[in-house]
């Protein structure tokens, strides 16, 4: 009878498996050490928890601040009826109430150690920004065409639109807050006269009211 010879089997590399082989004559390299691998793993993790957190850095307290300045100007723009110093006087708070407002957002963040360039900081800022620049941008025109006292209602009803966009990735209170902004925004539009209050109600009121809420339940 035939003399049976036993049969060689190559071993089968898993899928998954990290093992590469090797040409002959050459060692596999030897594992990462331990510590390297951990850190590895904490920072995968921190940055996955970074990006589906929520943005719990808007500043209750800076938003106050941004309230309080408001209120002034709404006093001083009553005084005129839509006119060029009306614009310069909303310009410049406005320019003063972006200023307030990142000085707080980022002394809020260093004192927490929360990331707000990254993550979920930056989803906020990059839904909040677009509705805002369309506000700016139709400015202009709606001024040159002597359509001044629809402004409020624009710029409240955009404002209102940027903050529902950046408030989905941030605490549950800031939606609501541009559900009311969107509300008075769009009174004024049909209300012309309730510009100047609305005005006032808007960004001063209620960035004194959800200030005060976000400031008390969300650590300032």
């Amino acid at each position: 009878m035939p003399e049976h010879r036993p049969r060689k089997f190559r071993s089968k590399l898993r899928l998954g498996d990290r093992d590469k082989a090797q040409p002959d004559g050459m060692d596999a390299p030897p594992p990462a050490p331990f510590h390297v691998r951990a850190a590895d793993d904490l920072r995968f993790i921190r940055q996955t928890m970074e990006r589906s957190a929520a943005f719990t850095a808007v500043p209750g307290w800076g938003m106050a601040a941004v309230g309080a300045t408001a209120l002034p100007a709404a006093w001083l723009a009553s005084h005129h009826a839509f006119d060029l110093r009306w614009l310069e006087i909303w310009v410049t708070e406005a320019v003063f109430a972006v200023s307030i407002a990142l000085v707080a957002i980022q002394s809020k963040a260093a004192r927490h150690g929360l990331p707000w360039t990254s993550g979920p900081g930056r989803k906020v800022a990059l839904s909040f920004a677009p509705p805002v620049a369309a506000a700016a941008l139709v400015t202009v025109p709606l001024f040159r065409a002597n359509l001044g006292h629809v402004l409020p209602g624009v710029w409240l009803l955009l404002y209102g639109v940027g903050v529902i966009a950046g408030g989905a990735f941030s605490v549950s209170i800031v939606p609501g807050m541009g559900v009311c902004f969107m509300i008075l925004g769009a009174l004024a539009l049909y209300l012309p006269w309730l510009g100047n209050p609305a005005m006032a109600l808007g960004f001063g009121g209620l960035h004194i009211l959800f200030g005060i809420w976000i400031a008390r339940r969300h650590g300032g």
